[in-house]
C-alpha cells in the first residue's frame, strides 16, 4: 500500500487515541471522536495523519491564531508519531504539511510549543529551523460548566 500524508477523517479517531496513549495522554474515546469531528469542520484548523501500509502512524493538528498585539500565526498544537516510525521522516512530513497549510493561508509564522518533559523533541524542531523564543509556565484552572456560576 505504501505511505504518505493525508487529511484526517472522523474514522481516524481510534488510531489518534492509540497514538496519544503512547505519550501517556488518556482521553475517553467518544471525546476524541467528537473533538476530531469539530476540528475537521473548522476552517481555522488542520488535522493530518501519516500512514504506513494503511496504518495511521502519526498526526499533526495546526490551528490559525489571531493574537491581539502580535497578529496572525499558525500554531502546531499537537504532533504525535508512533515510536517505531520516529527518525524516518514521518514527523518532518507532518510538520511540512502544517507549514504548507499556513503558507496557503497567507500566514508568515508557525509556532510550536514543546514540553520540557520531552527533550527528544527539542532538537527535532531545531533541525527543522525552529528557534526557541521563550520559556514559560502554563497554568490551568478547571471551571464549572453547564450554567453554574
Amino acid at each position: 500500500m505504501g505511505s504518505g500524508v493525508r487529511s484526517a477523517t472522523v474514522e481516524d479517531w481510534e488510531a489518534i487515541s492509540r497514538l496519544n496513549e503512547g505519550l501517556g495522554r488518556h482521553a475517553e474515546g467518544g471525546a476524541i471522536k467528537a473533538s476530531l469531528a469539530r476540528l475537521l469542520g473548522s476552517e481555522r484548523d488542520l488535522v493530518v495523519v501519516a500512514e504506513s501500509d494503511g496504518r495511521v502512524v502519526g498526526w499533526v493538528h495546526a490551528a490559525e491564531r489571531e493574537i491581539l498585539g502580535s497578529g496572525r500565526r499558525s500554531e502546531i498544537v499537537g504532533l504525535v508519531v508512533d515510536d517505531a516510525y520516529r527518525g524516518r521522516g514521518t514527523g518532518r512530513s507532518l510538520v511540512a504539511e502544517a507549514e504548507a497549510w499556513a503558507r496557503s493561508r497567507g500566514i508568515a509564522e508557525v509556532v510550536v510549543r514543546s514540553n520540557i518533559v520531552r527533550p527528544e523533541s527539542h532538537p527535532f524542531y531545531e533541525r527543522l529551523g525552529y528557534a526557541r523564543s521563550k520559556t514559560q509556565h502554563v497554568y490551568r484552572k478547571p471551571i464549572p460548566t453547564g450554567g453554574a456560576t
